[in-house]
């Protein structure tokens, strides 16, 4: 059982000034796109994991290659994130299965050797439906300066029975970064600065 894949697809934004002053390091953010076939689309499917199984390994594998040769090398991704919009013919359930899934999500971050979760987003829309790719920085989820989106959209895609899945990546945070990070507030506020996820 293979994905049964129409096209591929590569976005890619470098920018050189943010907020009237020219970035030190050009900000780049890029994705790569797989529009793709709904296996279960116009039906109700009670068990999703034949196609889950045998769809995330292909899909991991082949999109993660693809960011990797975009970013030069995993060391140069700093912030990434995942994301699904499935055509009007399937569920959020659909787009949700084909991404979160360690079959899928553990080739990327293994790759660019992260220790946080891939942040994403699950949508439903007709072709030409927004993308939007939530990024975060892939060691620290506290660093706010890598709280990024990715925001695109495939003309032809989704079609009512096809799935578009995604993986975003950035080299670099927001180029004039000043509001400070997660852990200022937590301290401010008196909680446990070390145990950021509890709050």
């Amino acid at each position: 059982m293979e994905p049964e894949i129409r096209k591929i697809v590569t976005y890619d934004e470098e920018v050189l000034i943010e907020g009237f002053r020219p970035a030190k390091t050009p900000w780049r953010m890029f994705a790569v796109a797989v529009v793709l076939k709904n296996p279960w689309a116009g039906r109700y499917v009670e068990d999703l994991t034949p196609e889950i199984y045998a769809y995330g390994p292909v899909l991991g594998e082949l999109m993660t290659e693809r960011m990797i040769a975009l970013a030069g090398s995993g060391q140069a991704i700093e912030a990434y994130g995942k994301a699904a919009v499935v055509g009007l013919d399937g569920e959020i359930e659909h787009a949700s299965g084909l991404i979160h899934t360690l079959r899928f999500g553990n080739h990327y971050r293994q790759a660019v050797d992260a220790k946080s979760y891939l942040a994403f987003t699950n949508t439903r829309g007709p072709a030409n439906a927004p993308i939007m790719v939530p990024l975060m920085d892939k060691n620290d989820a506290g660093r706010r300066s890598h709280y990024l989106t990715i925001q695109f959209s495939v003309p032809d895609a989704p079609r009512d029975d096809e799935v578009v899945v995604v993986l975003g990546a950035a080299t670099t945070g927001r180029p004039h970064h000043r509001i400070g990070d997660r852990y200022q507030d937590l301290k401010e506020l008196g909680h446990d600065v070390d145990n950021p996820a509890a709050v």
